[in-house]
């Protein structure tokens, strides 16, 4: 059967710094999924391509698999039909916190012109949707969103020795705290380590980023513009280096802290098995993925009481104020002492994220590819 159709998806979050983080993962995964879809595909020829180099004009549809609000990230010659995943917001809900800067405010602007030549936008939750469509100015309509999902190495272990094995390489304690991902001001991991402080508590964090905040706090090629250097010159740092350096302070103080940085899939998913709690104290999210490999990993989850947190745990984890530290300690040392509480919130969590999957996703994906070529 003759090819009707095109379709382009840039291999960019493959191969740059992003491929360890969620639009890497997400990426990765959807590529995965989408190649065993070959019934659903049959009309449909998708190429992963590097999009600074490839001809775009040959594709039917184009895929663009990120956005920044502040960078250039769809091309000012646009091809005929394209589509744009939009993970979240969070620079635009907290300003103060990721100042575009002159140059940033005129990109914003140039991005939300390009946007709006798109075919559809997909998004990663509700909450995210109405994000898009109040920053953005995005019709709802044109906006479809699938959910992510764990991958399926994330799962319950039984294997005692395996688990022994990765608690003694790590060196990690017999209860712990985990907190997996990056430390940024939306995170609220400071709020986390002040819990833990009050709870008496251990915390282990796995992330690059939380390894490497020395290098965020002093490096100098890290000012990108006139303003920047014009904090540096009179000690006012910029927003984002004042919150990593605030962190190091506390990741310095607290002794009972452990930054594991960057850690394999075969060891994380231990590491999840062996936590007591899993905890994700972000003020906010576009989706929080760390919460949903928890689950499938049985282990009980505190989170914050935010939108995109509440939209994809409800019913299967603990609800804090990430405003208010001793309700987060109070909501982890509940689910560490109460072992039937505990026992139900393992049973809910497994049970919760069957509801996600890589399949339903590419799915959802291939029926907007379907939708926008149709037209």
């Amino acid at each position: 059967m003759k090819l009707k159709y095109k379709v382009a998806i840039d291999k960019g979050p493959l191969i740059t710094g992003h491929k360890v983080r969620g639009i890497g993962v997400h990426t990765r995964e959807l590529l995965l999924a989408l190649n065993e879809k070959t019934k659903e595909l049959k009309n449909i020829k998708i190429d992963i391509v590097d999009f600074e180099k490839a001809d775009l004009g040959k594709y039917d549809l184009v895929h663009f698999p990120y956005f920044y609000p502040f960078f250039l990230t769809i091309p000012s010659k646009v091809p005929r039909k394209f589509i744009v995943t939009i993970h979240d917001l969070i620079p635009l809900i907290y300003p103060k916190h990721y100042p575009p800067g002159l140059k940033g405010k005129i990109r914003f602007l140039d991005q939300k012109i390009r946007l709006k030549k798109a075919a559809a936008v997909i998004t990663i939750s509700e909450t995210s949707k109405k994000d898009i469509v109040r920053f953005l100015g995005i019709q709802k309509e044109k906006i479809i969103v699938t959910y992510l999902a764990p991958r399926k190495i994330f799962k319950e272990i039984k294997d005692k020795v395996k688990l022994f094995k990765v608690r003694k390489k790590y060196k990690l304690p017999p209860e712990f705290v985990l907190y997996v991902g990056d430390i940024n001001y939306n995170k609220n991991v400071l709020g986390l380590v002040k819990a833990c402080k009050i709870a008496k508590l251990p915390l282990v964090i796995c992330g690059k980023q939380a390894k490497d905040i020395e290098d965020s706090t002093s490096n100098i090629s890290s000012l990108k513009g006139p303003r920047d250097w014009i904090r540096y010159l009179f000690g006012q740092p910029h927003p984002e280096q004042a919150h990593y350096q605030i962190l190091l302070n506390e990741f310095k103080k607290g002794d009972k802290i452990l930054r594991l940085g960057y850690v394999p899939d075969n060891d994380l998913v231990a590491i999840y098995n062996l936590a007591k709690v899993y905890c994700q104290p972000s003020f906010y999210e576009g989706f929080g993925l760390p919460v949903l490999e928890a689950f499938a990993s049985g282990c009980p989850v505190v989170a914050a009481k935010t939108q995109a947190l509440v939209e994809i745990a409800e019913g299967a984890a603990l609800f804090a104020d990430p405003n208010d530290a001793k309700d987060i300690s109070d909501k982890i040392t509940e689910v560490m002492s109460d072992t039937e509480l505990r026992a139900k919130m393992i049973k809910e969590g497994v049970k919760k994220v069957k509801q996600y999957s890589w399949s339903k996703t590419a799915k959802e994906t291939v029926g907007v590819y379907f939708e926008v070529l149709s037209r």
